[in-house]
């Protein structure tokens, strides 16, 4: 119960802070959608900003856009998560982290980061980095169930829970193959297990709820208040579940989708090598495809407004990019 109501507090925190920013535009969207204060439709050409070397995956606390870069700048001053001001993109603060970053998650006040064998805690005010706290193997996906969070680790085919507090006595529980995101459904983790071809469910004390099978090399996880959306990168498409596991529809979208997001209304996917992403209805109709970047748009979230989109681009000469759609 204190779980919920914290995760409760948080959203209506944010909305509140949305509210106050930009104020209600009037609609006739169901309640459920309660922090989309803005219903545009996506820019066919999107605004982009620099965005590191390589960003791979982004979030939003609430006011900024924060993007980890996966590469070590070739004479930069090493390895970074950058942030953003969600009303125009200009750059607030980039900060340092002696590892490798890859996923991210917000808990209300600060930053969660995975990097090298650890998730590092992040003041999201100023980046300072709070402290570092040692987990598996080659961690991922980070999540935020409203008390713990939640790491994917790679190599060690866990997930890792500590205390979002204290980060205290983290506890690795086995899931399947190569695990790479998180995501939480209210009351239970979900995890993608990229090379077993299927998803785990945990309850909050580590126990296996359920393993479901899914596409093939399923990566990006997100939660839209009802049911479960899987990217599957190598089978073109993504996978929409219950939460009893009962596969509820298989939709194409483009090639290699990797992240995946939630709008409130819509389902968001970014297709790596078809430099694209994909907007879906709930019932999985397709409603567009739109460019997105540079070129492999790889981790996708939404503010409340727009979608964001970043962009690895492996063979540029020039940084990859942040894209508001």
């Amino acid at each position: 119960m204190k779980r919920k109501l914290a995760v409760f507090a948080v959203l209506l925190c944010t909305a509140f802070a949305l509210l106050a920013a930009s104020g209600v535009v009037s609609s006739t969207k169901n309640a459920s959608q309660l922090a989309l204060l803005h219903w545009y439709q996506a820019n066919q050409a999107p605004t982009q900003f620099a965005a590191g070397l390589e960003p791979w995956c982004v979030a939003f606390d609430g006011a900024s856009i924060w993007v980890t870069n996966a590469s070590y700048p070739a004479g930069g001053s090493g390895f970074n998560v950058m942030k953003f001001r969600a009303s125009d993109g200009a750059l607030l603060g980039t900060f340092l982290l002696d590892s490798q970053p890859f996923g991210i998650a917000f808990d209300g006040a600060n930053m969660w980061v995975s990097n090298g064998g650890a998730v590092s805690k992040l003041q999201a005010s100023d980046g300072t980095v709070l402290a570092t706290y040692a987990i598996g193997g080659a961690p991922t996906g980070v999540a935020f169930d409203g008390i713990n969070i939640w790491v994917a680790n790679y190599t060690s085919n866990t997930v890792t829970k500590l205390p979002a507090s204290n980060g205290e006595n983290p506890v690795n529980f086995p899931v399947g193959m190569k695990p790479l995101f998180v995501a939480f459904d209210g009351t239970n983790i979900w995890v993608t297990n990229s090379g077993s071809n299927n998803v785990t469910e945990l309850n909050e004390n580590g126990t296996v709820l359920g393993t479901f099978a899914v596409g093939t090399s399923p990566i990006g996880i997100a939660f839209d208040g009802t049911d479960m959306w899987v990217a599957n990168s190598g089978s073109n498409n993504v996978t929409k579940l219950s939460l009893s596991g009962t596969t509820l529809g298989t939709f194409a979208v483009g090639t290699n989708p990797y992240g995946i997001a939630f709008d409130g209304a819509n389902i968001w996917v970014a297709n790596v090598t078809s430099n694209n992403v994909t907007k879906l209805s709930l019932s999985g109709s397709n409603l567009g495809t739109f460019a997105a970047g540079v070129s492999n748009p790889h981790g996708v979230a939404f503010d409340g407004a727009n979608i964001w989109v970043v962009n690895t681009c492996y063979s540029c000469s020039t940084a990859g990019t942040l894209s508001k759609l």
